[in-house]
């Protein structure tokens, strides 16, 4: 007897709305604001373990209202977004706790309680949608709801540099998403759905011109969103202002919704690798640009923020590669940077609450008088880097083997630059490592007691980013396993549309009859 475990699709998205309503009409109690994000992120969190295990074997689908597709809207659990769903809710979970323990040493002087807890939670529920959406206009309202609540965290606190850094985020957002929605305007007059598994039937019956600028379009949306050079300087700039808890989860989520857009559409609606070579030289310049922009700051935010952009070239470059070992090994990169993308912002947190500063210029001595601070820094920093056995290494080896299986004059330039930029990351995280924590501290900072619940979410992120190392075996099966059923989308189309509601041969009437 098969049990039918679609109801819990949708749970990931509902929780933390239902908990946003509950926490914005507690706005005067903090603690109790508190309690029911911990909950619902908790909560939240079983679900999407519990869809990763059941996703496996098949996707799970749940037709919204009951309205079957491609009419209703479907939100979809596959191996790929089960995978991003349990990663996403592990680190805003412990984000979350992380910045309970700020608002309580600070007094919430920094994070409004009343604006901050249900703004995060809607943040998250947009991320859950845009990774379950089965639906391209869904996908778009995925992105409007997590952008319009990183509007607001990205300037809490009011400062004349967090106002400003939000404008240059609020405006390049809304380009991208205007051109988001052109995109999906455009494909609807062109094909008559929105609906993702109908569109991978519908798509190829297109002119070819107009497949190729529809695909530039949604690649160009979501490069803007993913940080993909040229379309990158806006991110170094905006999310090293905000408050730690905030520009953690920013740097480790946000810009992977846009690198998981990239591959559900690269994979599924535009299958052949039509602009793999454009991908390539994108991934190349992104890698180069990003990784030379964090060797020449001094500025410890900025240097990770620009090893965020540089990394996103990583994962391009396994897209571009299209395939199975490419895009599994881009899947676990993904991951991976996720968990310690975050866990490093976090303790970049930690060390400019201890040192005062995040100039290395004005840090120091912190090995000294924060040696636990010293170790939560190497261990991702040294992940991040590449350092063996680590996971990091091992997501780069990934990539680099399926370049090499490649074998094109494109792919294996991707190769040297990848092993390039592993090693200047290395050498700008040494820089950092050596000058605040080794080197002398010109000013002696004030004696400031980390609290325990801000260095236990921390740690076990850290923690986290270790056991994806330990079960990278098991892990990299699984990503194999997503990226063999995204190359092949039979499954999911089936999942979502039988036979009997496909409607394959009404497309090109549609067009016609499209204004």
């Amino acid at each position: 007897m098969t049990v039918d475990l679609g109801w819990l699709v949708p749970l990931p998205v509902v929780l933390p709305l239902f908990a946003a309503g509950l926490a914005l009409a507690l706005w005067r109690h903090g603690r109790a604001q508190g309690a029911i994000s911990v909950v619902a992120l908790t909560l939240s969190l079983a679900a999407s373990v519990a869809l990763l295990v059941a996703s496996d074997s098949e996707p799970l689908v749940l037709d919204v209202g009951g309205w079957a597709a491609p009419v209703g809207i479907s939100l979809v659990a596959d191996r790929l977004s089960a995978l991003m769903l349990t990663v996403s809710f592990a680190v805003t979970l412990s984000v979350l706790v992380y910045s309970l323990a700020q608002g309580v040493a600070d007094g919430d002087a920094e994070t409004p309680v009343a604006i901050f807890h249900p703004t995060y939670l809607v943040l998250t529920a947009g991320v859950a949608n845009a990774f379950l959406s089965g639906d391209l206009f869904n996908l778009f309202v995925g992105f409007e709801i997590l952008l319009a609540a990183s509007y607001v965290l990205i300037t809490l606190g009011g400062t004349g540099e967090r106002i400003r850094a939000g404008t240059i985020y609020v405006i390049v957002s809304l380009m991208s998403s205007m051109l988001f929605l052109l995109a999906v305007a455009l494909i609807y007059a062109a094909t008559g759905t929105v609906n993702l598994a109908q569109l991978a039937l519908r798509l190829p019956e297109l002119d070819p011109g107009v497949q190729m600028t529809l695909q530039l379009m949604l690649l160009i949306a979501f490069g803007i969103k993913a940080a993909i050079f040229p379309m990158s300087a806006w991110l170094p700039d905006s999310y090293p202002t905000a408050p730690a808890p905030v520009t953690a989860v920013f740097a480790g989520l946000l810009t992977k919704v846009g690198v998981y857009a990239i591959i559900r559409t690269q994979t599924l609606l535009f299958p052949g690798g039509a602009v793999d070579d454009l991908l390539l030289g994108a991934a190349l310049a992104t890698m180069v640009v990003g990784i030379l922009g964090a060797v020449a700051q001094n500025d410890i935010k900025r240097l990770v923020s620009f090893t965020l952009v540089s990394h996103i070239g990583y994962m391009l470059f396994g897209i571009a590669l299209s395939s199975e070992l490419g895009l599994g090994s881009a899947i676990f990169y993904v991951a991976h940077h996720i968990t310690v993308q975050t866990a490093l912002f976090l303790v970049v947190g930690l060390m400019e609450r201890r040192g005062g500063s995040t100039s290395l210029d004005r840090l120091g001595g912190l090995a000294r008088i924060a040696p636990v601070l010293a170790v939560l820094f190497f261990i991702p920093a040294m992940n991040l880097a590449g350092i063996p056995p680590m996971s990091g290494f091992l997501g780069k080896l990934g990539l680099i083997q399926a370049g090499v299986a490649a074998g094109s004059v494109a792919a294996m330039t991707l190769v040297v630059a990848s092993v390039a930029t592993s090693l200047l990351t290395l050498y700008a995280i040494v820089k950092a490592w050596n000058k605040a924590f080794w080197q002398p501290a010109p000013v002696e900072p004030e004696a400031v007691r980390l609290p325990g619940g801000m260095v236990g979410p921390a740690a076990a992120l850290v923690g986290l980013g270790l056991t994806l190392t330990v079960v990278a075996g098991p892990l990299f099966g699984f990503t194999e396993r997503a990226a063999a059923q995204l190359r092949d989308p039979s499954q999911y189309i089936s999942a979502v549309l039988p036979d009997g509601r496909r409607g394959e041969g009404e497309s090109a009437d549609v067009a016609e009859e499209a204004p």
